[in-house]
């Protein structure tokens, strides 16, 4: 049995479990390869908003299962909402044993401070048009459904995959527009408010940069996604880095024989059994 990386603060976000896109394995490979103290996750993990489509395969209950018994065994874990489970945000500032639900959260690690939140906030088509951006949110999974068949066929014929959505993206101005405006954004306010680290998901484009101003500094930092990307960010030994499963040699990890071999029927008895609810004191900004 190989042994689990241990690291101090794993960080993922826009895993978009229930729809097609999604690539539960990848992201249990990965959370059965660390052995982390928090596990931070960032927004998006069930996208509540593709709910309809009654498509939940047993891999996605694994991952579930398996943050679950994270938990169980004492790893804190902190569930930031997002927009596509936003549903979550009534249930804001609960606690259900080692697992709170939070719309935003601000750490203190080693002596620096660091500020966690989704990202839609400051997302226009989101706050002002909400079903448009739904709408949208559509159109990419048929966009992942077509790119899952095409490479399907590529890795018959032993080539590279190719990620449509990424290309599509990359090319827009408008959309290189988009993540600019929105690092800028996030980073400026991240100054002023006196954060060291500022930590974001929801525009699927793993980043880690420094941002200088008059008024001071930031890093920030972004996890990417488990659709196209397949990255986190670790913390660990006083520093960021952002991990890629693409790049990891060691991606082929055992898997949670237990969770592997439970039926569909069991896995969702085991998450869904109800513990005590404790509501803990809203952190603002």
């Amino acid at each position: 049995m190989k042994t689990k990386r241990k690291i101090e603060i794993a960080v993922i976000s826009d895993v978009h479990l229930g729809t097609y896109g999604c690539h539960a394995k990848h992201l249990l490979t990965y959370l059965n390869s660390i052995s982390p103290k928090k596990l931070i996750l960032n927004g998006d993990i069930i996208d509540i908003w593709q709910f309809k489509k009654r498509y939940f395969p047993k891999s996605h209950l694994q991952v579930i299962k398996k943050i679950m018994d994270m938990a169980a065994d004492g790893v804190e874990v902190i569930y930031i909402t997002g927009n596509h489970d936003e549903m979550l945000r009534k249930f804001s500032d609960m606690t259900i044993g080692n697992i709170s639900i939070v719309d935003k959260i601000i750490i203190d690690i080693d002596d620096k401070k660091a500020w966690f939140f989704h990202g839609d906030v400051f997302d226009v088509s989101i706050q002002n048009a909400k079903w448009l951006a739904k709408l949208g949110g559509y159109g990419y999974d048929i966009l992942i459904l077509c790119n899952r068949v095409v490479n399907w066929g590529l890795e018959h014929m032993g080539k590279e995959r190719y990620s449509l959505s990424k290309k599509i993206k990359n090319s827009v101005k408008s959309a290189i527009k988009y993540i600019g405006d929105f690092e800028n954004v996030v980073t400026n306010l991240a100054i002023e408010n006196g954060y060291d680290y500022v930590v974001c998901g929801h525009i699927h484009q793993p980043k880690m940069m420094t941002v200088e101003t008059k008024r001071g500094q930031t890093t920030y930092l972004n996890s990417g996604d488990w659709i196209e990307n397949f990255t986190a960010l670790e913390y660990q030994f006083k520093r960021w880095k952002i991990y890629n499963y693409n790049n990891d040699k060691l991606r082929a990890f055992y898997a949670d024989e237990d969770i592997k071999d439970m039926e569909i029927s069991d896995l969702i008895a085991a998450i869904t059994v109800v513990k005590k609810i404790k509501k803990k004191k809203s952190k603002s900004l």
